[in-house]
C-alpha cells in the first residue's frame, strides 16, 4: 500500500505529541499493545524511558516528576493488570492535585465489548481517579487528544488524565497535523477581593495563614515569607506540604497533619482568622473534619484556591479568591500590608514560634535507638536542597515533627497516605535532580510495597539513600488496633527478610543499626557511596508515634 510522503503512524504522532508538550522522560513497564509507540521511541533520543519493575512504582514515579516540577509526569502502561497496578499512582495524583498523564495499551479496535483478552473500559473504571479519561478511537485526532489532555491535567485543580490507546490505532497510518503545546492558565485574585483580604485582616486579632495545595514555587514561597515577616503572620502548613515555607523563619508554626502538636491545634481554634492559600481544608488537616466548623467556620475564612469548584466545598468562605497560589502571593507583595490594629500579632508568632521549636526538639524514648535524633542527624548532615520521601506509616510521624524543610519541593510524601510511595518516589527525584541528595524514609512494611524498585536505581544510577525503619509490625494498623480492640492481635505482626542481605543482593550498599550511636557514621558511609545505599534501622516494637506506646495503649484500656 501506497502512503502520502507526510503520513506517519499513530504511534508516530503521539510521541511527537509528547516531545512539543515538553516531555522528556517516561516511566513504563512495556507491554506488547503498545509496541508501536515504544518502536517510535526507539527514534526519539529526546525522551528517556524509565522502565520500572511494577505499573504501581512506575506510577508513583510519573507522579512525583509532575510534583517535582509541575508539569504532567507520564506514565505508560498495558492493559488489562499493568493498568490496575498504576491506579494506585492515580490516587496519589488525584488527591494531591498533581499533573500526570496515564498512557494505557488498549485491545484492538475490533476485540472490543467481546470482553477479550485483557479487556477494560478505562472511561468506567477511572472515572473517579482521574479528571479526565478518554480513548483515541481515530489516529487522526491524536494531536488533538494529547494538547487537551495536557491542558486538564493542569488546568484548574490540576490532576491525573487517562488515554487508553488501542493497539490497531497506533499503527493506523495519518496526515495529522501536529497541535501547539498546552499553555500554562493562571487565575489571580480581582482588586476589589485583595481589598476585602486587607480589611479582613486588620479587623483580626489572632490571624493566621494556612498554606498547601498546588502550582507553588521556591520564588512563591520566598515571597509569601517576606510578607508573612512584614505583617507579623504565623504560618503553618496543611498535611505534608512542609516544604512550602522554611522551618528556620521565625513565622513557621508547625504543619497540620497527623499527630499535631496540640499547642497549635488550639491556636487554630482560638484564631479568628484564617488565610487559606492554596490548601483544600482536607481530612488530615483538619484532624477529620473536626478542627474547623462545617459549614460555617467559626474563624473569619479566607479561602484562596485554583480550583473554583474547591471554594465553598466544604467550608464555607467569608471570602472566597478563585486564584493560583503563585499569583496570589505575588499579589501580596504591595504597599498594603495590613496594620495590626491595636493588636500584638508580634508577639503571638513569637510565643507560637517557641511552641513550635519546643515540639521539634529530639525527645528521648526507652531503647537504643533514638529515632527522633536519627532524623535530626540526616537534617544536619545534608544540604537545605535534600529530597526527602516517605510513603505512609506511623515512622511517617516522626519525620513530619523532627525534620526541618527549608526549600520548597525537598518533600515528596503523598496526603493520600498510600504505601510503597517513597522509594519510587525518591528514585524519580534523583533521575531528575541527579546531584541532589535524596532519601526515602520507609517503615519495613511500606518497603515491602515497592522494595522491588531498588532494581530500576540500580540499573539507571539513582543513587538514592533509603532508610528502613523495621519494627516488624504494621505500626498504624496495630495503634488503632490497640486502641479500639486491646491486645486482640491479629494480622498486624509481619515477618521480614534481612533487608540487608536484600539490599546487597540488588547490588547496593547496605547497613544495620541497632544503636542511635551508629546511625552517623553509616548516613555518611551512605553519602558518599557511588551506588543506592539502605540503612536498616531497627526499633522497638513497642514505640508507635513519638506520644503512643502498646504499653502505654494497653494500660489505657486497662
Amino acid at each position: 500500500m501506497n502512503h502520502p510522503i507526510n503520513s506517519r503512524t499513530g504511534a508516530q504522532v503521539l510521541i511527537e505529541a509528547l516531545k512539543i508538550n515538553g516531555v522528556d522522560r517516561i516511566f513504563s513497564i512495556p507491554g506488547e499493545s503498545f509496541l508501536a509507540a515504544l518502536d517510535a521511541l526507539y527514534d526519539s533520543p529526546e525522551i528517556m524511558l524509565t522502565v520500572c519493575r511494577n505499573e504501581g512504582g512506575a506510577a508513583y514515579m510519573a507522579e512525583a516528576y509532575g510534583k517535582l516540577n509541575g508539569i504532567p509526569g507520564v506514565c505508560f502502561v498495558t492493559r488489562g493488570p499493568g493498568a490496575t497496578n498504576a491506579s494506585c499512582g492515580l490516587h496519589v495524583a488525584m488527591q494531591d492535585s498533581t499533573p500526570m498523564i496515564l498512557l494505557i495499551g488498549q485491545i484492538a479496535r475490533k476485540d472490543m465489548d467481546r470482553e477479550a483478552f485483557q479487556e477494560i473500559d478505562y472511561r468506567r473504571m477511572f472515572g473517579q481517579l482521574a479528571k479526565w479519561t478518554a480513548q483515541i478511537e481515530d489516529a487522526d485526532r491524536i494531536p488533538e487528544y494529547l494538547t487537551r489532555a495536557f491542558a486538564t491535567a493542569t488546568s484548574g485543580r490540576p490532576g491525573p488524565v487517562v488515554l487508553a490507546l488501542p493497539e490497531d490505532m497506533l499503527t493506523d497510518m495519518t496526515t495529522a497535523v501536529d497541535a501547539k503545546p498546552w499553555q500554562q492558565v493562571l487565575t489571580a485574585p480581582v482588586p476589589q477581593d485583595m481589598q476585602k483580604l486587607y480589611h479582613l485582616l486588620a479587623e483580626s486579632k489572632r490571624p493566621m495563614i494556612i498554606v498547601g495545595g498546588s502550582g507553588w514555587s521556591e520564588q512563591t514561597r520566598q515571597q509569601l515569607q517576606l510578607f508573612a515577616e512584614a505583617a507579623k503572620l504565623p504560618v503553618a502548613n496543611s498535611f505534608r506540604c512542609q516544604d512550602y515555607f522554611s522551618h528556620d523563619h521565625p513565622n513557621y508554626i508547625g504543619d497540620l497533619g497527623l499527630g499535631i502538636n496540640p499547642a497549635l491545634t488550639q491556636r487554630v481554634r482560638a484564631s479568628d482568622l484564617l488565610l487559606v492559600i492554596g490548601a483544600r481544608l482536607g481530612e488530615m488537616t483538619t484532624g477529620g473534619f473536626s478542627l474547623i466548623d462545617i459549614p460555617n467556620p467559626q474563624q473569619t475564612l479566607i479561602h484562596v484556591h485554583v480550583g473554583a469548584e474547591e471554594l465553598g466545598h466544604i467550608y464555607q468562605p467569608d471570602l472566597a479568591i478563585n486564584a493560583s497560589s503563585g499569583v496570589f502571593v505575588e499579589s501580596l507583595l504591595t504597599d498594603e500590608v495590613p496594620t495590626t490594629n491595636g493588636s500584638d500579632w508580634q508577639s503571638q508568632v513569637t510565643l507560637a514560634r517557641q511552641e513550635f521549636e519546643s515540639w521539634n526538639s529530639s525527645i528521648s524514648v526507652k531503647g537504643p535507638v533514638q529515632l527522633s535524633d536519627i532524623i535530626k542527624t540526616v537534617e544536619q548532615n545534608s544540604a537545605d536542597d535534600t529530597i526527602i520521601c516517605n510513603g505512609a506509616g506511623n515512622n511517617t510521624s516522626w519525620l513530619h515533627r523532627f525534620y526541618r524543610f527549608r526549600e520548597y519541593r525537598t518533600q515528596l510524601a503523598p496526603t493520600s497516605g498510600t504505601m510503597g510511595y517513597g522509594v519510587p518516589a525518591a528514585i524519580a527525584a534523583k533521575l531528575m535532580y541527579p546531584d541532589r541528595t535524596v532519601v526515602a524514609f520507609a517503615g519495613d512494611g511500606d518497603f515491602m510495597m515497592n522494595g522491588q524498585e531498588l532494581a530500576t536505581a540500580m540499573q539507571y544510577g539513582a543513587n538514592i539513600i533509603i532508610i528502613v525503619v523495621n519494627n516488624g509490625i504494621y505500626a498504624t494498623i496495630r495503634m488503632h488496633q490497640e486502641r479500639d480492640y486491646p491486645e486482640r492481635v491479629i494480622g498486624t505482626d509481619i515477618v521480614n527478610p534481612d533487608f540487608c542481605k536484600l539490599a546487597e543482593a540488588y547490588g547496593a550498599q547496605a547497613e544495620l543499626v541497632t544503636t542511635t550511636e551508629e546511625f552517623a557514621p553509616a548516613f555518611g558511609r551512605a553519602m558518599s557511596a557511588s551506588r543506592p545505599a539502605l540503612i536498616e534501622v531497627q526499633l522497638d516494637r513497642d514505640l508507635l508515634t513519638p506520644t503512643i506506646t502498646i504499653e502505654s495503649l494497653r494500660d489505657r484500656s486497662g
